[in-house]
């Protein structure tokens, strides 16, 4: 086995990152990688010796622990990005077992010094990874507490193999076994887990394609928004791509007033600023409770509001859709198991005179990205009522007044008997939790408010001037590089209008 990580994962220019590894196999070479339009190598370490560590068994909450058998500087010139750190092991892999993909990979992050009005701040979802990595045996999931970023991300995280089922929205529907996905994964011998979080699912390709383009992006993770307040000073755009469901406190302030500034906020993600979490040991470790808030220490303290249950809990009294517009209380499931298993895999349009339509040719009631799927997996949404035949928000979920709905598609919320994983004799599923800690019971009444929703694509506009964007689902990315152009025009309008706080 070989298997590794960088901390800290995410600094500056001139940033020295140690790496920490082992190896099975003896002494690796190590090639480190700046991944965006192109594949830039930008360092090799020939001959660096690793010896054998074991995992430990609390690996998950407490880490690994590994000595560092290299450190990788970084100086001024290097840009900000995302960079991969491959290791590979000087005899060759054993015939026929090379590991799965990602397994030998490690990455961290250089971010700027601050944010800057003439480029894009991709935000990465990285909490997100963080929770569904079930390096060590679990995770959030699977009743793990507390993440821990001290040890390496699972096979699958890091990198995927092209090949049917590599997303979990079903793309040939129906197919509510999803086998094509499962299939896929056990070939490939990744995480259960790696369809639904991770580098290679929404932001390499996004990144690839804005790069592409020639749109000039900076890169960050989560928790930078956390420990480097003042990171999004000066910034004009902020975007969040794919999946990016996990949002501590400090996080979502640093992102409010960025757009309650004036800034640009486009959120080409799904089932966003979701959960709660909290962040311990100066970002290396990642707490949520998740559905077993109530064992979470903060509770009944003065410190009750950062609960790490879903932003919406009335314990918190901060539903995301305050910020985003939606919320996936309102959402749900697209084009997965029996969620919408024959859905279009696009939206229904309902405001085609907005400028981020301009281009296209839409019409009232036509399919935005159905050929590519784009509405796929996680779909967030909110309460609304018709008005002359068009959606418009009634606001009881929080939707900030002036919020345009501009297309929606059907989701659904899991319940006992369409959630993908059984749900346990005793355990609320996933639409009675919400109910009930959005409207205090998980009667058949209160779920049934939550249970049929839509992924909603929308906008509105802070009092200062700052827009906030939002596809409603994650996978809108699926749409940019397959000659979808309706989907690549949408986001040209996007990235060009709000470019700077002049535009």
């Amino acid at each position: 086995m070989i298997a590794a990580y960088c901390w800290p994962h995410s600094g500056t220019p001139g940033t020295s990152f140690p790496l920490a590894a082992t190896s099975s196999l003896g002494p690796v070479s190590v090639t480190v990688t700046r991944v965006g339009a192109r594949r830039e190598v930008v360092a090799v370490h020939g001959h660096v010796p690793v010896d054998h560590h074991e995992v430990p068994t609390d690996a998950v909450a407490a880490g690994c622990g590994w000595p560092a058998a290299i450190t990788i500087d970084t100086d001024e010139t290097w840009a900000s990005g995302f960079y991969e750190v491959a290791l590979e092991p000087l005899t060759g892999w054993p015939k026929g077992r090379r590991p799965p993909a990602g397994s030998n990979l490690a990455f961290f992050v250089v971010r700027p010094e601050h944010a800057s009005a003439h480029r894009a701040m991709l935000v990465l979802g990285t909490n997100t990874w963080l929770a569904y990595n079930d390096f060590g045996g679990s995770n959030l999931y699977t009743g793990s507490t507390h993440a821990s970023w001290d040890r390496p991300l699972a096979p699958g995280l890091l990198a995927k193999p092209d090949g049917p089922g590599r997303r979990v929205a079903v793309t040939s529907p129906p197919d509510v076994r999803m086998s094509t996905h499962v299939g896929y994964l056990q070939l490939e011998k990744l995480s259960g887990w790696a369809g639904s979080a991770g580098w290679p699912n929404y932001e390499e390709g996004f990144l690839g394609w804005a790069e592409q383009h020639g749109y000039a992006i900076d890169v960050c993770t989560n928790a930078d928004l956390e420990l480097h307040p003042d990171l999004l000073d000066g910034a004009s755009l902020v975007l969040c791509v794919g999946h990016d469901e996990y949002w501590s406190a400090p996080q979502r302030d640093a992102v409010e007033r960025h757009v309650h500034g004036g800034g640009h906020l486009v959120i080409l993600s799904g089932n966003t600023c979701f959960w709660q979490v909290r962040y311990a040991d100066e970002g290396r470790t990642m707490i949520g409770y998740k559905q077993a808030f109530r064992d979470d220490p903060v509770m009944g303290t003065d410190q009750q509001h950062l609960v790490t249950s879903i932003w919406s809990d009335s314990l918190i009294g901060r539903p995301e859709s305050t910020l985003t517009g939606v919320t996936f209380t309102r959402g749900g499931y697209a084009r997965i198991g029996r969620s919408v298993p024959r859905g279009s895999g696009g939206y229904t349009i309902h405001r085609p005179e907005h400028w981020v339509f301009e281009g296209t040719s839409l019409e009232w009631g036509d399919l935005l990205g159905a050929r590519s799927t784009v509405v796929g997996y996680e779909c967030d949404g909110c309460a609304f009522t018709l008005a002359d035949g068009r959606p418009v928000p009634t606001g009881e979920d929080g939707c900030p007044d002036g919020f345009e709905i501009l297309a929606t598609s059907p989701a659904s919320s899991f319940d006992r008997r369409t959630a993908t994983r059984p749900v346990p004799p005793g355990v609320l599923s996933e639409v009675e939790f919400h109910a009930e800690r959005v409207f205090g019971d998980s009667s058949p009444a209160s779920t049934g408010r939550l249970q049929y929703g839509h992924a909603v694509l929308g906008t509105w506009t802070t009092p200062a001037g700052g827009t906030v964007f939002t596809t409603g689902c994650t996978d809108w990315v699926h749409g940019l590089g397959v000659g979808d152009r309706d989907v690549e025009t949408v986001t040209h309008n996007l990235m060009r209008r709000l470019w700077s706080r002049s535009a």
